[in-house]
């Protein structure tokens, strides 16, 4: 019996290690791919390139443009940190106040916010960009930044309100026999023990407004004010003939790297916060 579980471990660990390569190899071929010529990669599927070739992530970085990838990764920054912190931010706000208020029209507001979650995006896009048209904040980023001010990420709020509901509320109460107020009670109390359901918004955001190419591409108009996804959109010509495809996976790999690292630091509290959403002791 010992050595039928076994073997079958074995299995299972060989099952899940190939299921793992199949997966990874895309992004290991990708890896690969940004060290070969143009010619070599639509050559062979095989991931080792015949020779490491730096060029690519050099006359890449550089870019076509008066500008250096630098410069891009400076501007996405720029976009993608006030991101974060106001979906934090207002998404905590948010539901604390559903979780922990009653307020008139509570069911109202909160059945409109589940109604946001199910509308399509691509449906607000006309007449969001005639507003900040008419707000004359085009080509700035202003569009893409302010409106996760005012919580407008329904999924997150409905997140972190799952959250709020399964602590105690006998915590508040204590709280407030101690001395703490509303706002102190939520910074102190409640927040730390959310803080997976914090974590996974943030990274979250972040990883979706660091890949967010739609967005820059409607209000920013100026090259000098472009994100990294529009940057390399631009090492491509109109026909998408003519470029050096080497250099435009080296810096999409380079792109990648922000998101990656983020997530391996926050990996253990994001996935707690999927798959748990308790109260710790």
């Amino acid at each position: 019996m010992a050595a039928r579980k076994r073997i079958g471990r074995i299995l299972l660990y060989f099952v899940m290690i190939l299921v793992s390569i199949v997966m990874l190899y895309p992004m290991i071929w990708l890896f690969g791919a940004s060290f070969k010529s143009n010619a070599d990669i639509h050559s062979s599927i095989w991931f080792m390139p015949s020779s490491f070739n730096w060029q690519p992530y050099i006359n890449g970085w550089r870019t076509g443009s008066e500008y250096t990838m630098t410069h891009y990764f400076k501007n996405t920054f720029l976009m993608v940190i006030p991101i974060v912190v106001f979906t934090i931010v207002s998404s905590v706000l948010t539901a604390y106040g559903f979780a922990r208020f009653e307020f008139p029209g509570k069911k109202l507001c909160f059945s409109l916010l589940i109604a946001t979650m199910l509308l399509p995006s691509i449906v607000l896009r006309i007449p969001q960009y005639v507003m900040w048209s008419q707000f004359k904040v085009l080509d700035t980023y202003v569009p893409l930044v302010l409106p996760h001010l005012f919580a407008s990420d329904g999924v997150f709020i409905f997140l972190l309100i799952q959250f709020f509901r399964n602590i105690p509320k006998e915590l508040d109460e204590a709280a407030r026999i101690d001395g703490c107020g509303r706002f102190k009670t939520l910074i102190n109390i409640l927040v730390p023990v959310i803080k997976p359901g914090v974590v996974s918004i943030g990274l979250f955001s972040f990883m979706w407004s660091m890949n967010d190419f739609l967005g820059p591409l409607i209000y920013v108009s100026s090259v000098e004010k472009y994100p990294v996804t529009i940057a390399l959109r631009m090492s491509m010509d109109a026909t998408g003939a003519g470029y050096d495809e080497n250099q435009i996976i080296a810096m999409s790999i380079i792109s990648l790297i922000p998101s990656i690292v983020v997530f391996a630091l926050g990996q253990k509290q994001f996935v707690e916060g999927l798959t748990t959403g308790s109260v710790k002791g």
